[in-house]
Formats: C-alpha cells, structure tokens, sequence
C-alpha cells in the first residue's frame, strides 16, 4: 500500500524532470540563433559607445534585416550634420574595394541619425531594414574586480 502512494510521485518526478530538461534546451537554442545583428545590439546596449563625430568612417558593420534573417557585412558610411548620408553608403568587397548600397528608401527624407554608435534603422521599400553599427565607437569593457581565491590553510 505504501509503495502505490510513492510510485505516482515518482511518475510526477519524472515527468517534472523531463519538462526541464526540455525547457532548458529549447532556451539554449534559442540563444544559439540570436542574429549577427542581435549579438551587436546588445553589445552596444551593454557597453555604450562613444559620439559619433561628421566624417567618412571606412570600419562600419552595416546590417540587412528581412523577417527573421540579417546579415551583417563591413562598409563605409558617410556621416554629415550628425546624420548618415543614405546616398554616401558602401559595402567592402575582400580585396578592399567598395560598392554603392543603392536601395530605394520608404522614406527618404527622414533623417538617419546616429545615437549610441547605432544609426536610426532606415526601411526601404521592400521592408528590408538596415543600421549602421559604428563598431569602433563601442566603449571599452569596464574593469572587472579579481576575486579572492578559496582560503587553503594548512592547519
């Protein structure tokens, strides 16, 4: 009699467990598709970045986002009245040579700026969304403290 009492809560265990386990696992996945353009992000939310300054800035990441795709690729931007300029955009080929981003804009008098070291994301008229990351202004890691080891007397 008392062992039919047990076995139910052995059966609640293990079905407890098993939902955990596949909770835990469906999390980790998750977290293994964050896009390149997610990861960025949230670097920039986390470190902050430093103004960005007029000027051509040949070092940008520039990322293509369409539902739940991005791609994230290297390029120049030119930045004008602290806006970017959406006709001064560039895409870095390999050998180091540049090709114009020519997109037509669902608005393209809107004003791109740039606040935290990402650009306003610009949407064009097929409801592709691109930002500009300025990966350089990203502000250094803050120092960490170093923890005490484990005390290991011999006593």
């Amino acid at each position: 009699m008392f062992n039919i009492k047990i076995y139910p809560m052995k059966k609640f265990l293990i079905c407890l467990i098993t939902v955990m386990t596949f909770t835990t696992i469906k999390a980790q996945e998750k977290e293994a598709t964050k896009t390149c353009h997610q990861k960025y992000v949230e670097v920039f939310e986390k470190r902050g970045a430093f103004p960005i300054e007029d000027g051509v800035y040949d070092n940008v990441i520039i990322t293509f986002r369409k539902g739940s795709m991005a791609d994230c690729f290297y390029g120049k931007v030119k930045v004008q009245s602290g806006a970017i300029n959406v006709y001064e955009m560039y895409l870095k080929f390999e050998d180091d040579s540049f090709e114009k981003v020519q997109r037509k804009y669902r608005y393209p008098e809107e004003k791109v700026t740039v606040e935290g070291g990402m650009s306003k994301t610009m949407i064009t008229s097929d409801d592709e969304l691109i930002t500009v990351l300025f990966v350089k202004s990203i502000r250094p890691k803050k120092k960490s403290y170093i923890k005490a080891a484990s005390p290991d007397f011999d006593f």
